[in-house]
């Protein structure tokens, strides 16, 4: 996977080490305790977790120190707001670099498995009603992600819209947004009339089928530009630490998917830097 690759892992670094709280250096009396696990060990093996999804315990071997070590550093990183700063930062240097298109937004869920369960989690409809968690996030028209949030897997998408829309407005970015759109699963007048009122005048939304109408008859229905947040959706879901998490907290969860957004511009702000040099297709 690309978030693995060298150069990626180091340029995440060096921001994640620019946001690290400082640290008082105190000798041990009788110098006799254990050395400190470094920083960047341990953002080695928090990331491979992420991406493979596999136990604090054997990221734990990767990073060179233990499962409470890992999770004792995640917590104090959480604290500190790291995760929120680097997502920031990393959608600010997209923004310098490339730049955001907020003409043609679009919104939508995604749900994954929560075997743990736990805060912000529910039992999931397409999952036999075992224990779920989603996320709901809007995009810019290269399927940028600007703004999320977080629930149980029993949340509707439409309650999902108005926290995600406040996420958006959080960063300044609401009031640049020309058209959302949306699918059918938001198609009723609360989510029309808290479009209005945020300010989003165009609102392309997929109608429902009318009751009693053959599943088999065509009919005109807006479809709008809805692929680029559903592929955003795809990309996440690649994480294997997003696809079946087991994080107890609502915090925990959204430092993951801010981790993961990151890397995911990170890639894209990579590839446009290397662009002139990809080989010619053919």
């Amino acid at each position: 996977m690309l978030a693995l690759r060298p150069d990626i892992v180091e340029a995440v670094w060096q921001a994640v080490a620019g946001h690290l709280p400082e640290r008082e250096q105190k000798a041990h009396p009788l110098g006799c305790h254990r050395r400190r696990v470094p920083d960047r060990d341990c953002f080695e093996a928090i990331l491979f977790r992420l991406v493979t999804g596999c136990s604090w315990d054997v990221a734990g071997r990767l990073g060179k120190g233990g499962e409470t070590t890992l999770r004792r550093r995640r917590d104090e990183w959480l604290a500190a707001g790291v995760f929120d700063a680097l997502v920031t930062e990393a959608l600010h240097a997209y923004d310098r670099v490339i730049g955001l298109d907020l003409s043609e937004v679009a919104i939508d869920g995604s749900l994954h498995k929560a075997p743990c369960g736990g805060e912000g989690t529910g039992p999931s409809p397409v999952d036999r009603g075992k224990t779920g968690w989603k996320w709901s996030i809007a995009t810019d028209r290269f399927g940028i992600p600007i703004g999320w949030a977080t629930d149980g897997a029993n949340r509707h998408d439409s309650i999902l819209l108005p926290p995600t829309l406040r996420d958006v407005a959080s960063r300044g970015l609401i009031e640049e947004i020309e058209t959302l759109h949306l699918d059918r699963g938001y198609d009723n007048n609360v989510v029309r009339n808290h479009v209005a009122s945020v300010g989003i005048d165009d609102l392309v939304c997929a109608r429902k089928r009318a009751p009693g109408k053959a599943a088999g008859k065509k009919k005109s229905l807006p479809l709008g530009l809805r692929w680029p947040v559903e592929r955003t959706n795809s990309w996440l879901s690649n994480f294997g630490g997003l696809r079946r998490n087991t994080d107890r907290f609502v915090a925990q969860r959204l430092a993951q998917l801010a981790l993961a957004i990151t890397l995911v511009i990170t890639i894209k702000l990579v590839k446009w830097a290397d662009r002139w040099n990809r080989e010619p297709s053919t």
